[in-house]
């Protein structure tokens, strides 16, 4: 069984900071690429950043320059550092796992909400 737990979500006012966190706990498997993704209401879920097990990344261009995923293999959890925040990132964020031996399932944590003030 695979399960991820996310935290840290919460209200900042513009310009503020939050920290993201994702742990995947799994028994069998070892975790491969892990992301994050936000859904604005009315709006469709959309890729925030994806980091490799080996550290590659990508990042959203509306996100670039301001938030940075970052992962600790032993602990398979993954992080999003969230500074300058505007209200334009007020979503639910979700993070998203991917294992070796279980190709095409993705796992998703259950979302944190994230409020921006402006």
């Amino acid at each position: 069984q695979v399960q991820l737990v996310e935290s840290g979500g919460g209200l900042v006012q513009a310009g503020g900071s939050l920290r993201l966190s994702c742990a995947a706990t799994t028994i069998m498997f070892t975790v491969n690429t892990m992301g994050w993704y936000r859904q604005a209401p009315g709006k469709r879920r959309e890729l925030v950043a994806t980091i490799t097990r080996s550290r590659s990344t990508i990042y959203a261009d509306s996100v670039k320059g301001r938030f940075t995923i970052s992962r600790d293999n032993a602990k398979n959890t993954v992080y999003l550092q969230m500074n300058s925040l505007n209200p334009d990132d007020t979503a639910v964020y979700y993070c998203n796992a991917e294992y070796t031996g279980l190709p095409g399932y993705v796992a998703w944590g259950q979302g944190t909400q994230v409020t921006v003030s402006s």
